[in-house]
C-alpha cells in the first residue's frame, strides 16, 4: 500500500493512495472524516491508485483552528467527491457489529 495520506489546506482536503485494495480504501475512509464503518462490497479485485479532493463540511471544526479560511462552498462534499471522482457510491446499511462488553471491573490488589 502506497498510502501518501490525508492532506489539509484550510477547508480543502485530499486523500492520495497508490496500490490499494478496495478494502484498504474503505478502512481509510472509515478512519478519516466519515467516522463511520465503511465495508467494501464492490467485488472489485486488484489494486488501485486513488486521488480524491473535497471540501470540508462547514459544520466540522477546522483542523487549523478558528483562524482557518472559511470552507469553499463550490467544492464537492466528501460523499459527492467519492461518487464523482472515484465512481463509488456509499450506501447506508445495517449489519452485525463487534462489541466489547465489560460486565465487571475490580481494582488490582497490592503485591
Amino acid at each position: 500500500c502506497g498510502f501518501r495520506g490525508f492532506g489539509f489546506d484550510g477547508p480543502n482536503r485530499t486523500l492520495e493512495m497508490a496500490g490499494v485494495t478496495m478494502a484498504e480504501l474503505a478502512a481509510s475512509l472509515s478512519a478519516g472524516e466519515l467516522r463511520t464503518r465503511i465495508i467494501d462490497k464492490t467485488g472489485l479485485a486488484g489494486t488501485f491508485d486513488v486521488q480524491l479532493k473535497w471540501t470540508a463540511d462547514p459544520v466540522s471544526p477546522p483542523p487549523m483552528g478558528p483562524s482557518a479560511p472559511p470552507a469553499d462552498t463550490n467544492g464537492p462534499s466528501l460523499l459527492s467527491a467519492i461518487q464523482e471522482q472515484l465512481g463509488l457510491k456509499l450506501q447506508p446499511a445495517k449489519g452485525p457489529v463487534d462489541v466489547l462488553v465489560i460486565d465487571h471491573l475490580e481494582s488490582p490488589s497490592a503485591n
